[in-house]
């Protein structure tokens, strides 16, 4: 169904909700309004201790899935009001939830996102679409990444090999080939800005490292990038996707505190480090693929000003041109959030939304679980796409 949708993620940082809403017809999708909704610091805290097995995680799961369910309600009722757009004129919310486990590769594989789409459609009265992941899964894929379907939608390009690189918490990207009759690709290349951010928040009591200032001030530390280069995750192949739950603070002292006892390095430098680390892996997976000829980024990272030098030095050795999807007429911040609007279209359609080739399910799946209000059926009636 053609119209309005909203979309809504937080993402592996878990700092804020990224609210769009979009005018969305077969042929493109039109962002219309946005709106960050911060998350406050003790949730964000919350969060992240979540992300690691201890005690009474479950019940702190639980409270979280209710505190985030109204954070994202909160989330709609401000950016309906900054766009001065009625209820009635949106079908459906896209809502990916905040990520808390994603084990797509063990005996039992999981994923899970929460923030009560319960809530959400009782505080906005909007048909809600949540749990877009677990489908994939159970097809036999990764459940990640969702969003290659819909930058295959927005920005395939007919003469042009694309790389679609999102550098959020954790970084990933999407090959669009020229040729239509190929497969698209897309995976996870490992951490974005997860521990970075966690860095500086713990040395220099800072959100994130603005405009990568304090990683400039630093100098790459060769030995200690190729030591944390050494993860397993960085030599697999795709489809594979990885979390924060993997890429935290807890992988980088590992591995740090023993390179320590032989060796000095400032913390600057291993804010540097962490960007080289960030920038060679997307790279080493771009460079695996057969022909690429541009590369366009999204997400925060797209503001890490040394992080974006790195990348362009990186990719011009093979040609490959380097920008912001602002380019290709899409805000960077919002290409999630607007990837999950999307998906709730998907949804309400009845289309699939995953690609097998990147995720490496057995078939294309319709993902998300549907969420009415009461009045569902009069709702539908009289949506106004004026």
């Amino acid at each position: 169904m053609d119209g309005n949708y909203i979309g809504l993620i937080s993402g592996t940082s878990a700092d804020s909700i990224d609210a769009v809403i979009v005018s969305i017809t077969n042929q493109q999708l039109v962002l219309l309004e946005s709106y960050s909704h911060v998350i406050p610091t003790t949730i964000q805290k919350k969060i992240w201790q979540t992300n690691i097995s201890g005690n009474h995680e479950l019940k702190t799961m639980l409270e979280l899935d209710y505190q985030l369910g109204i954070l994202f309600a909160q989330a709609v009722e401000h950016l309906l009001k900054k766009a001065s757009v009625s209820t009635q004129s949106i079908i459906a919310i896209g809502s990916h939830g905040q990520t808390l486990r994603h084990y797509p590769d063990t005996s039992f594989p999981s994923t899970l996102q929460i923030a009560d789409a319960n809530i959400i459609v009782e505080k906005t009265n909007i048909t809600t679409i949540c749990d877009f992941r677990r489908a994939d899964i159970a097809a036999g894929g990764q459940g990640a990444p969702l969003v290659p379907a819909f930058h295959q939608f927005q920005f395939q390009h007919d003469d042009k090999n694309r790389v679609i690189l999102n550098i959020g918490g954790i970084a990933n990207i999407t090959y669009l080939p020229s040729d239509k009759s190929k497969p698209i690709q897309g995976f996870d290349t490992g951490p974005g800005n997860c521990v970075m951010d966690e860095w500086i928040q713990q040395h220099q009591n800072k959100a994130y490292d603005n405009a990568g200032a304090w990683a400039k001030s630093g100098i790459i530390d060769t030995k200690l990038l190729n030591l944390l280069l050494e993860h397993h995750y960085f030599k697999e192949a795709g489809p594979k996707s990885t979390g924060r739950d993997i890429f935290n603070l807890t992988w980088l002292n590992s591995v740090l505190n023993n390179y320590r006892e032989n060796n000095f390095i400032s913390n600057e430098d291993v804010q540097m480090t962490l960007n080289a680390v960030t920038a060679q892996s997307i790279v080493n997976d771009i460079n695996s693929l057969k022909v690429v000829d541009e590369v366009f980024v999204c997400g925060g990272g797209v503001y890490n000003l040394t992080l974006m030098a790195l990348l362009k030095e990186l990719l011009s050795k093979n040609n490959i041109k380097c920008d912001s999807v602002n380019s290709l007429g899409l805000n960077p911040d919002w290409v999630e959030a607007c990837a999950f609007a999307w998906l709730a279209k998907q949804r309400i359609e009845n289309q699939a939304g995953n690609c097998p080739s990147v995720t490496g399910a057995s078939h294309p799946c319709i993902l998300g679980a549907e969420y009415n209000p009461s009045n569902y059926s009069s709702t539908l009636a009289t949506v106004d796409n004026s």
